[in-house]
């Protein structure tokens, strides 16, 4: 008689792991700009990708020769190929990055899931601005499940 009451928990057991897997599976987005051009730089290559599961902002750009050529004359650090990562957060229909340069004068972007412009908003002395940064060409967004 405890042998059958031990496989029946068992079994339950057994069904709740599996129940409680198949529902805890999520889905994460990646939203990637692709193609931007800021109408100053030239790029071969210069994409925004938005991952909102790690809430992080990856930009990957690699210079045209001459935008480098320019870039170079004054830093000598300056790269080709370059990316950079930030941390990212939502606030109604908007992605923001993290702000650079916090308290008194600062920097973030702001990206909207269909919205091909990439704009930056500065803040000085808490007067803020918002201007266009890049126009991309095409946004792809992706579901991933983890």
């Amino acid at each position: 008689m405890l042998k059958k009451k031990t496989i029946i928990n068992f079994i339950k057991f057994f069904i709740v792991i599996i129940t409680l897997n198949f529902f805890s599976n999520c889905f994460a987005e990646t939203i990637i700009f692709k193609d931007c051009d800021n109408g100053i730089d030239g790029f071969k290559k210069n994409e925004y990708i938005i991952n909102l599961e790690k809430s992080l902002m990856t930009r990957v750009f690699t210079y045209d020769s001459k935008t480098y050529k320019k870039y170079r004359l004054t830093d000598i650090k300056t790269k080709k190929k370059n990316s950079i990562t930030r941390f990212i957060y939502k606030e109604g229909n908007q992605i923001l990055t993290d702000k650079l340069g916090y308290p008194k004068f600062y920097t973030q972007l702001i990206f909207e899931k269909n919205n091909l412009n990439v704009m930056i908003k500065s803040v000085i002395n808490n007067e803020s601005a918002i201007a266009k940064l890049s126009k991309c060409k095409k946004i792809e967004t992706f579901q991933s499940e983890s």
